[in-house]
């Protein structure tokens, strides 16, 4: 089967006409990248890959929606963030959260996650509890606010603002450890 790179022109024009081929073009093209967005905020694979097909059916019939205002691909994105997140929500799964007074007891995580490999972040926030995964992918990675993240899930800013905390501290302290194992591995 040939794989034809299709422009965004095209692909957007034969979408909104409800072509099939490009529909399947644009899928083709996009869904690697969103599944690992779906992945970021669900459970597992076969979690992930059931947000990402019904994240698809949301893009095909929201397509006309699209005015060209940003990166066609970031609203993509979007609707695979908002289609994980409910998911997430009716899964009913309890978050972890964590009162936010012990949030400011956790201390400063002032870590620089830079140095880490991106598989290696990708593999510690996957290890995350749900809530923590969540809070963490919708604001560092994704650009939430904490206002914005507590109207999406249903749960107060401070909750927002504890789960992240915790999420920081517990990604810090498991790539510490990491280091500590390459460290001695890697050492003589």
């Amino acid at each position: 089967m040939e794989l034809t790179q299709y422009s965004i022109d095209e692909l957007l024009k034969g979408c909104r006409a409800g072509n099939r081929q490009l529909q399947e073009a644009l899928y083709r093209q996009t869904a690697a990248k969103m599944l690992a967005v779906c992945m970021r905020y669900t459970g597992d694979r076969m979690e992930a890959e059931d947000a990402l097909q019904v994240g698809y059916v949301k893009v095909f019939e929201k397509i006309k929606e699209y005015r060209g205002e940003g990166a066609f691909e970031g609203w993509i994105r979007r609707i695979m963030v908002n289609t994980a997140i409910e998911s997430y929500r009716k899964n009913i799964r309890m978050m972890n959260v964590v009162p936010i007074e012990e949030a400011y007891d956790q201390p400063s995580t002032g870590f620089d996650f830079s140095r880490l490999g991106i598989q290696d972040l990708m593999k510690l926030i996957q290890k995350l509890s749900d809530g923590y995964r969540i809070v963490f992918n919708m604001y560092a990675i994704e650009g939430y606010s904490h206002k914005e993240i507590a109207t999406e899930l249903g749960i107060s800013e401070g909750a927002s603002k504890s789960q992240l905390s915790r999420a920081r501290a517990i990604l810090k302290a498991e790539v510490i450890k990491m280091e500590g194992i390459n460290y001695a591995t890697h050492e003589g």
